[in-house]
């Protein structure tokens, strides 16, 4: 018996669609949570704030994307296991708490032998972690191999105690359509200086600069009389005879045939 061919190829399309089912669902699936705001009094304990700076590890920092906690190996970003300890000593000068607000505001000063220079400060965007939040996270950090010390009053060279104050208003944006109008206050003789000569002798530019405004309809008021007494001024004006006589010489670019 002869299989048609329209049923092979549905059979082979229902296989296919169920192998690729099967191998998604084996692999493991992970639900992404928006941060949550931790709300951060200025009485918390060290202990209370260590416990909120490893939430933020863990959520908004996503400081453990990247870093391992206690693993070796080929690892992307040095593990944390023990950094509570060796942070004062890891440049010289530098306490931990320095150390740790250092790689966390300017992570470039100081990158460990080994590793890439990729981490972000923590306090920029995408991430940006408030003062509040990074001295939890030191809190935290320091947890690891040694005691935390740290309190909500607790300064350094990124962090004087004080808040930021806010950044000057942005700039209100300008009226619609306000870039299409022409400037009002401009002279009509710069105007004028920017047109052709045939053009303003047309016009009569050279006896009354105000006439050009009779190019530009609803220009103010006095539009529709300066329209009409450029127009008069056009019929009176001499022909022009093309030899530099009384009409004067014609402009380059206009000459007879030329509509290029």
């Amino acid at each position: 018996m002869r299989i048609p061919h329209i049923i092979r190829i549905g059979a082979l399309i229902l296989v296919t669609t169920g192998f690729y089912t099967y191998v998604g669902q084996m692999v493991p699936q992970k639900e992404v949570q928006p941060p949550k705001e931790t709300a951060l009094g200025a009485d918390m304990s060290t202990a209370d704030m260590a416990k909120i700076g490893r939430e933020i590890m863990e959520g908004k920092g996503i400081c453990l994307t990247c870093h391992t906690i206690g693993k070796s190996g080929a690892l992307r970003f040095p593990d944390l296991a023990g950094v509570g300890a060796r942070a004062g000593s890891r440049v010289p000068g530098l306490s931990d708490v320095e150390y740790f607000a250092q790689s966390l505001y300017e992570p470039f000063a100081f990158v460990v032998p080994g590793f890439p220079p990729a981490m972000p400060p923590v306090n920029q965007p995408p991430i940006g972690l408030t003062d509040q939040e990074i001295l939890c996270v030191i809190a935290a950090l320091q947890t690891l191999g040694g005691t935390p010390t740290v309190t909500m009053k607790t300064t350094h060279k990124y962090y004087d105690g004080k808040p930021k104050p806010s950044g000057a208003p942005p700039a209100a944006a300008p009226a619609k359509g306000s870039q299409l109008r022409p400037d009002r206050s401009m002279p009509s003789g710069a105007i004028a200086s920017t047109m052709h000569p045939g053009v303003m002798r047309k016009v009569g530019v050279g006896r009354n600069e105000n006439s050009v405004l009779g190019l530009m309809p609803n220009h103010g008021p006095e539009a529709p009389q300066a329209r009409r007494a450029g127009v008069e001024r056009g019929k009176a004006a001499p022909a022009n005879d093309g030899d530099g006589g009384s009409g004067g010489a014609k402009p380059p670019g206009l000459e007879g045939g030329d509509h290029r």
